[in-house]
């Protein structure tokens, strides 16, 4: 067995919360996998194996996958997480067990089922099944925090300040509320949204625009600012991450599940000051 990875959209209930979800399976020989900042979290099931959990990333994380292994995955778009007993800036470029988090009982009895599941995707689905519980049983997501998410989108930059006084209240209230619920502030949050841009342009098809054009369209001030925020982000060049093109990721994935909720919110009316 070869190794592969399949991204697929979330089922629709929680699309609101959940960006992409997917499976993986290593072959033979180990998988370096490098985790760059999305804004969000990850839960990560290996079926058999231990779960965790992925905190919000300010830079390359580097893990190494063992030979057969599978696993199912969620990543949470910024803000969306399931609730945890603990304000997510505890959790930022942390990798723990998830049973240190939501416990022992329900974590234990949730990776017997997903082991038990006759496939990865039937494991994946009874996955989605009980996080759509969880977030039901939990309530409403912060809708200020949503907000704010959205007005710090990439296509129409736009200073923090405004974005506080839009939401009517309080460039601290924005970053303490920030903090909390996605783990880091409003514009550290802003740079990786930006640098998601990026990658998901470049996942379209950037070979049209070239790495500037690319840059340029996400609000970089030039090819080099790109450079250094990549570098600061993933530990790699953009010609490095993308594997010397500028279509799609070196890794060879195919993250348009992931990418295509993200360019749609290209369509979003500026936000006036």
């Amino acid at each position: 067995m070869t190794q592969s990875y399949v991204e697929r959209s979330p089922r629709p209930e929680l699309a609101g919360v959940v960006r992409t979800v997917w499976t993986q399976r290593t072959g033979a020989t180990a998988y370096v996998q490098r985790h760059v900042p999305t804004g969000g979290t990850e839960l990560h099931f290996p079926l058999g194996g231990r779960p965790q959990l992925v905190g919000p990333l300010t830079g390359p994380n580097v893990e190494v996958i063992p030979p057969h292994t599978t696993l199912v995955g969620v990543r949470f778009h910024p803000g969306m997480a399931p609730p945890f007993p603990t304000v997510l800036d505890d959790l930022v470029d942390e990798r723990v067990g998830l049973l240190d988090v939501w416990g022992r009982h329900p974590v234990d009895r949730l990776t017997e089922a997903l082991a038990g599941a006759s496939g990865p995707a039937a494991a994946l689905d009874l996955l989605q099944a009980h996080l759509l519980y969880a977030f039901r049983r939990a309530g409403r997501v912060d809708p200020l925090v949503r907000e704010a998410v959205r007005l710090l989108m990439p296509w129409h930059p736009v200073e923090v300040g405004t974005v506080a006084t839009h939401l009517a209240i309080s460039a601290s209230q924005l970053r303490r509320r920030c903090l909390h619920t996605v783990g880091v502030g409003p514009k550290t949050l802003q740079r990786t949204l930006r640098f998601q841009g990026f990658l998901a342009l470049a996942q379209a098809g950037g070979s049209r625009h070239g790495m500037a054009g690319l840059a340029a369209a996400v609000g970089y001030a030039d090819h080099a600012h790109l450079s250094r925020e990549c570098l600061r982000l993933t530990g790699l060049s953009p010609r490095e991450l993308l594997a010397g093109g500028t279509d799609g990721c070196g890794c060879g994935h195919d993250h348009s599940a992931s990418y295509r909720p993200f360019l749609a919110t290209r369509g979003m009316p500026p936000l006036r000051s």
